[in-house]
Formats: C-alpha cells, structure tokens, sequence
C-alpha cells in the first residue's frame, strides 16, 4: 500500500531500471540544478539503488526528508538540498 509523502516537490528524477551508479549521477545532476531548500523526488529499484544512493546523498550533507516503498516495489526518495 502507498503512503503519499506531504510535501513540496521541486524536481523529480525516475531512476527505475537503471543501475548503480548512473542513479546516482543522475540524482547528483538534478541536486546541482536546485537552489538550496528545494527538494528532488527520486524513484528508485530495490536493492542496490535504495541502498547506495541515499547513504551517498547524506554523505554530501543533503538530508533525506522521505522514504516511501511504491505499489510496485521501487521506492521513492524525498531529497533536501543543503
């Protein structure tokens, strides 16, 4: 069952089907096109993709705002630019 996350979205990036680490450039290139606050809706595969891209994205100081498991099984990822 899918919760909706509450929030305002500035940008979104669907990265279903596409491996690691082009999800995560891809995530970083969408961060770089955002003004710091703004938040990035990512959409993310199980596994590896759920797994690396939000430990990478913490690692660079932005903050996890959300994380929401999908009817489909991928999961969507609420990004805070800092």
């Amino acid at each position: 069952m899918t919760t909706a996350i509450k929030t305002r979205i500035d940008a979104s990036r669907d990265c279903r089907g596409i491996g690691c680490p082009m999800n995560l450039v891809y995530t970083k290139v969408e961060l770089s096109r955002l003004a710091p606050g703004q938040v990035l809706e990512v959409i993310l595969d199980h596994g590896a993709p759920i797994n690396n891209v939000p430990r990478s994205v913490i690692r660079e100081a932005h903050e996890i705002i959300g994380q929401n498991r999908l009817d489909d099984g991928a999961w969507q990822l609420l990004i805070r630019k800092v």
